[in-house]
């Protein structure tokens, strides 16, 4: 282990349904690590982060990142506020939830751990997030047809207005997708059509990132789930990170293939038959999307599967 990098952060991040949290909780299964999770999520635990994050897909840069500096570092640093986590929801549930992420938190701070971020939403800002706090990267990458089926599954749907009221992130990154992000957001797409707009934009991010990040880890969520074992080895090596007998047994509880192939609609559990989740799509999505799907994405597509993979 190269002691220079054994306790750099750790950003899991990706398309949203590409595996990162299956990627996250498996890295974290280690004692060295200390899981963080999704801090740039609208939606996040007060208490993790003190920055309120407007936007889904936040863009931090050089030019607005003094505004959220401070409470990204004292998240990396488990600095967790126990104010702020119970006054989101003063109840007796959400009082024993919020004390034990502190206690989580603390422990984490006295045991001096690597911290890791778990979080997909922070994939438009993962160049100044890595860059600011040197960190180790990883990203996950997912089938469109996948990511397209996971979300009509979950029935979730896209503000696409959110990207357009952040004019640095379109001037950087998104200004060739954008006349196309004004008629998504104007117009009711159905989740299909959301799916591959939303598939795209991430993933032409990804692409820049190969082409300027030859330190960061890429990993397509298909490879890694057809050798669970083999992939996460690798991948715990790439992060200097002891790949332990527990390691190896929370892998193959998690991914062996006793496991169901999807969990019931609404359930929770990370535990899947990785293999056979691989190609769920193929049996639930109707050809006609398949076809739709694969014809509006392959320009970007292309950089990460081919026809086999169709």
């Amino acid at each position: 282990m190269n002691p220079s990098n054994s306790k750099r952060p750790i950003l899991v991040t990706g398309s949203h349904r590409s595996g990162t949290t299956w990627v996250g909780k498996m890295i974290s299964a280690s004692p060295e690590i200390g899981y963080i999770r999704e801090p740039f999520n609208i939606e996040h635990n007060p208490g993790i982060c003190g920055t309120k994050f407007v936007y889904w897909f936040t863009y931090i840069t050089d030019d607005n990142g003094g505004i959220f500096y401070e409470n990204l570092k004292k998240t990396l640093e488990f600095k967790y506020s126990f104010i702020r986590g119970f006054k989101r929801n003063s109840s007796i549930k959400n009082l024993k939830s919020t004390l034990k992420e502190y206690i989580t938190f603390l422990m984490y701070r006295s045991r001096g751990v690597r911290p890791l971020i778990k979080d997909p939403i922070a994939i438009f800002s993962a160049d100044w997030f890595a860059k600011v706090f040197d960190m180790d990267v990883v990203v996950l990458i997912r089938h469109p047809a996948a990511f397209a089926y996971s979300l009509k599954r979950m029935n979730w749907t896209h503000p696409f207005s959110n990207f357009l009221e952040q004019p640095l992130l379109i001037r950087d990154h998104l200004f060739s997708f954008e006349a196309e992000i004004r008629e998504c957001a104007s117009n009711k797409y159905d989740i299909i059509d959301q799916a591959i707009l939303l598939w795209r934009l991430i993933h032409h991010m990804i692409i820049k990132y190969k082409k300027n990040h030859y330190d960061w880890i890429f990993i397509r969520h298909e490879d890694l789930s057809r050798d669970p074992l083999g992939g996460f080895q690798s991948l715990f090596k790439k992060l200097n990170i002891e790949f332990s007998e527990h390691i190896r047994e929370v892998i193959e509880e998690y991914s062996n293939p006793e496991n169901p192939s999807e969990p019931p609609k609404g359930g929770q559990s990370l535990k899947r038959d990785s293999r056979s989740n691989i190609w769920n799509w193929k049996k639930r999505l109707t050809t006609l999307e398949i076809n739709r799907i694969r014809t509006r994405v392959e320009d970007i597509s292309k950089d990460f599967y081919s026809d086999e993979d169709w």
